[in-house]
């Protein structure tokens, strides 16, 4: 398989297998006017089987959606087909408005307009809870 290299953009590289259609949405690379390429099941010495996503131009990326879909994601700057920078996601110590809380008798639930805020409660587990009731985060 051949996928052509990119000039100036970005790769969003060692993503979790499986989770790269996931991640295309919610960044909503589908509404770019520009070549995304996502790469499904690549091998990967380190991970295994990896999903890898080439965008023919750069953008402005929510690392924090990134960050909280996978944590393990490195982001490759190009330009004139060389990578410039190389970053790290990490995983967010408050998410707003990715997720939404589920507890019927959260202010949220009445209060529409109010923003969806969570707060990392467990690093290691990946355990958020709704900053206004404590409900637990559903992946």
């Amino acid at each position: 398989m051949n996928i052509d290299s990119i000039k100036d953009g970005i790769v969003i590289d060692h993503i979790q297998a499986k989770k790269g259609l996931e991640i295309y949405d919610a960044l909503k690379l589908g509404d770019l006017d520009c070549s995304v390429a996502i790469i499904t099941n690549a091998k990967s010495k380190k991970m295994g089987r990896k999903d890898i996503i080439k965008i023919d131009k750069k953008i402005n990326l929510d690392l924090t959606i990134l960050g909280y879909l996978d944590p393990n994601i490195t982001i490759n700057i190009i330009k004139d087909n060389e990578r410039i920078d190389k970053y790290h996601v990490e995983l967010p110590k408050e998410i707003v408005n990715i997720i939404k809380c589920k507890n019927p008798r959260c202010i949220t639930s009445v209060e529409q307009e109010l923003k969806h805020i969570f707060v990392l409660t467990d690093k290691e587990k990946r355990i958020y809870r709704c900053k206004y009731c404590e409900t637990l985060s559903e992946e």
